[in-house]
């Protein structure tokens, strides 16, 4: 069975974009793309996190479309094209692994990526360890932004000594909110992206990615939620015209028969 090859990819995207392709290929933009862009990577994690192998191969050939064709728009504007691309990456990689392809030593992932955030740093001139926390993307997700950042100023030794301390701060930061709450004050957003902030760094050290533990909650909800619609359809009732105590009473049976790992 013959497969297309790389290069037929790439002449497949040009065509798509050329004088004579596809009208909406022709007129995308990277701005008008950058939604597809994210939407592809997350679609990629979930068919890793459902341990999806067909649905993964197909999600990362969604992505590497998003790659190729965000380069043929710079190919087409004399910039760059998938070459560039692909040189750039390589060299980042040799030169960011000269335990593999030079003479330093690394033998532990730790001292790896030690040895990596030093030569980024390097490569990319930053002098002040602020220009490192700034070069954190804005377009990444909130929670995990917020762990990178904390992460890179721990490097330094701006941190709390222990879990206890980080836990105490996160205590203060609610009773904050909820004197701004009481109080109808102007800085209850504030607040509460404080509170959100000191969570994320009891995620950190507790070693939880904070987006995942968040992802999680929700599906134990929908999954709670779906027990407590079945139950009240199953004797004929809407949730609408239910009362509150009868659905918290279906919320708390929900606990005991959506399994033990959505609990």
């Amino acid at each position: 069975m013959n497969h297309y090859s790389f290069e037929d990819f790439l002449e497949i995207v040009a065509r798509l974009r050329g004088e004579d392709g596809c009208p909406w290929d022709k007129v995308q933009t990277h701005e008008s793309l950058r939604e597809a862009l994210l939407e592809e990577a997350y679609e990629a994690v979930e068919a890793i996190e459902k341990k999806d192998t067909p649905n993964l191969c197909e999600e990362l050939g969604d992505i590497l479309l998003q790659v190729v064709f965000h380069a043929d728009i710079e190919k087409d504007a004399g910039n760059f094209d998938m070459t560039h691309v692909i040189d750039g990456i390589c060299q980042k990689m040799i030169y960011r692994h000269p335990h593999i392809f030079g003479t330093a030593q690394a033998s532990t992932p730790e001292e790896v990526l030690e040895q990596w955030e030093r030569l980024k740093k390097e490569e990319k001139k930053q002098k002040t360890q602020t220009e490192i926390l700034k070069s954190v993307p804005e377009a990444l997700p909130a929670l995990m932004r917020a762990k990178k950042v904390q992460k890179k100023a721990a490097d330094v030794g701006f941190d709390f000594p222990k879990t206890e301390d980080a836990m105490e701060k996160v205590f203060e930061e609610c009773k904050e909110l909820w004197d701004e709450i009481k109080c109808n004050g102007s800085g209850v957003e504030e607040e509460f992206g404080d509170l959100l902030f000191s969570l994320v760094n009891i995620s950190r050290f507790l070693k939880i990615n904070p987006e995942f533990a968040l992802t999680n909650a929700i599906k134990k909800f929908i999954n709670r939620f779906e027990y407590v619609e079945k139950s009240a359809l199953s004797e004929e009732k809407s949730l609408s015209d239910m009362t509150l105590e009868e659905l918290d009473l279906l919320w708390d049976k929900s606990k005991y028969h959506t399994g033990p790992t959505q609990q």
